[in-house]
Parts: C-alpha cells; structure tokens; sequence
C-alpha cells in the first residue's frame, strides 16, 4: 500500500505471527476459496493486539465519528479497541446479525442512537457484505455513517464499491501483499 505508518508495521507483525494461515485451502464467508486465511480475532482479541488496532484506526478515523463498530463479533474487539485508546469522547457498539426478540429487542447493542456519526469496522473483507448490513442496520433508524475501516482488504476494490454505493467511503488499513500473500 505504499507508506505504512510504524502502528501499522507493527500491526502486520502482530497478524503475521498470529492470525495468518498460508496452509489452505479455506472457505471464506464469502463461499470463495483461498489458499490463505487471516483469522484477526487472533490479534484483535488479545491485549497487545488490540492497543495495536486501537491505535491504527485511531490514525484514519474521522474526527468527527461518535460512535465506532458494526457486525458482531468480528467489529467488537475493534470497536472497543478504538473507543478505549481514543483519548475523546467514542463510544463502541454492535450489530446483531438479526434482531433480538427479548428485552430491549432490536439489532443495534450498546449506546448508538439516531444523529450518532458512525464508523462501521471489520477486520477482513472480501466482498463487504457484513459492512453494508452494518451500514443499512445503522442508517435504517437514521445514524449517520461517515466512514467504513477495515484491517485488511482483500477484496481487490469490490467492498470499496459496494459502500460508496451506500454513500460510505472505505479506508483500508492493509492489503494482502502488505502480509506477503496474495
């Protein structure tokens, strides 16, 4: 991707060690089949991890963002992330995959609320469906989305264009090549 920041060097040296797996064939959510596989809960779940990615988002976040998350469980970790080291006001949510029936009900968990200015996270894509229902989630009870983050993209631009044809720019954080894979 050209010039990475030293959070971000440390950030490939963190999913290199622990989360990429060159040993395929794996079947990604997607249905697409790929000879490696980043599973980033590795690094987004651990402590030293996640200050990592608290701090690489934290980089390209948009300044005027309220609230950070998006589909669980793979945004979670990195929502919290950011929001804990943001060192300003960020609170962290999530999107349940569908709606929940019991107590408050509803898709969206934690303090988000209509006029929120949201940055959708993931840590991997391929296509950018997970980001999308994220974002349609969101917009549906009228949070607005300025911004999508994701570690890694491997989705060749495909998940870029599917949000844009949301009205939501995408900032990818890492490319495979960036993690010497393809």
């Amino acid at each position: 991707m050209g010039n990475l920041t030293p959070n971000q060097i440390e950030l490939i040296a963190h999913l290199k060690a622990h989360g990429l797996r060159t040993d395929g064939p794996y079947t990604l959510s997607s249905g697409a089949v790929s000879d490696w596989y980043l599973d980033g809960r590795q690094t987004t779940y651990d402590g030293a991890g996640g200050r990592i990615v608290g701090r690489c988002v934290l980089e390209v976040i948009d300044p005027e963002a309220t609230v950070v998350g998006g589909m669980t469980m793979g945004a979670d970790p990195i929502a919290v992330a950011a929001a804990m080291t943001a060192g300003r006001p960020l609170r962290a949510f999530s999107v349940r995959k569908e709606a929940k029936t019991h107590g408050v009900g509803g898709r969206l968990v934690g303090p988000v609320r209509e006029g929120d200015r949201a940055v959708v996270v993931e840590d991997t894509v391929t296509t950018g469906g997970s980001m999308a229902a994220a974002v349609e989630v969101l917009q549906s009870v009228g949070v607005d989305v300025v911004q999508a983050i994701v570690l890694v993209d491997r989705s060749a631009g495909a998940a870029r264009k599917r949000l844009a044809s949301l009205g939501v720019p995408l900032v990818s954080l890492l490319i495979p090549s960036d993690l010497g894979v393809e």
